[in-house]
């Protein structure tokens, strides 16, 4: 199964395949650490075997229509993942959520591609509203969002158990009208 969502030159979002899985999961266990920080499924993926799985489920939601989960390629190397994790159709309403190796950084790679899977979600999957949900103290992640013209909707307390304790999460919103004016 081919997808790809061309984003810029040499930057592209596309579904991964279970032949990805070793390099999906070496670049997640070579980054275990920092991803470890913000996202609370890094402990689950112990093997590349596990690795193999999640692309699996993830190719059969994308079939279902349930959801998309995509790799992210930079200069043809997997460097992340992007995608939307909770469509609501009746409400015409998804959730993006991504994270980066952390040596792709600062080189705009999420910013870009959080623009291009949003256009994708308001011109193809009809949506009317996109959220973003990062942990308030993540500033990195948070400034996506931001930078992109999200509303801040405010705080959600507590919200995400993360191995020891809860997180807070800062809730950011885009209305298919709000992009239509700013694309």
């Amino acid at each position: 199964m081919n997808f790809v969502i061309p984003v810029r030159e040499g930057l592209e979002l596309r579904l991964r395949s279970e032949a990805d899985a070793k390099e999906v999961f070496d670049l997640i266990d070579s980054n275990r650490d920092f991803l470890r920080q913000w996202l609370p499924w890094v402990d689950a993926t112990r093997t590349v075997e596990d690795t193999r799985k999640y692309i699996r489920s993830t190719a059969e939601n994308f079939q279902e229509e349930k959801g998309l989960d995509l790799g992210i390629w930079y200069d043809n190397q997997w460097v992340g993942s992007i995608g939307f994790h909770f469509w609501d159709k009746a409400n015409r309403k998804d959730t993006i959520g991504y994270w980066l190796a952390q040596d792709f950084q600062g080189k705009g790679i999420v910013t870009d591609s959080v623009r291009a899977l949003a256009a994708y979600g308001f011109q193809k999957m009809n949506l009317n509203r996109i959220e973003i949900l990062c942990a308030v103290e993540n500033t990195k992640s948070r400034a996506i969002p931001e930078r992109l013209g999200f509303k801040n909707e405010g705080i959600t307390r507590e919200c995400e158990w993360l191995y020891d304790h809860f997180v807070d999460s800062v809730t950011y919103s885009l209305l298919r009208r709000e992009w239509e004016q700013n694309k």
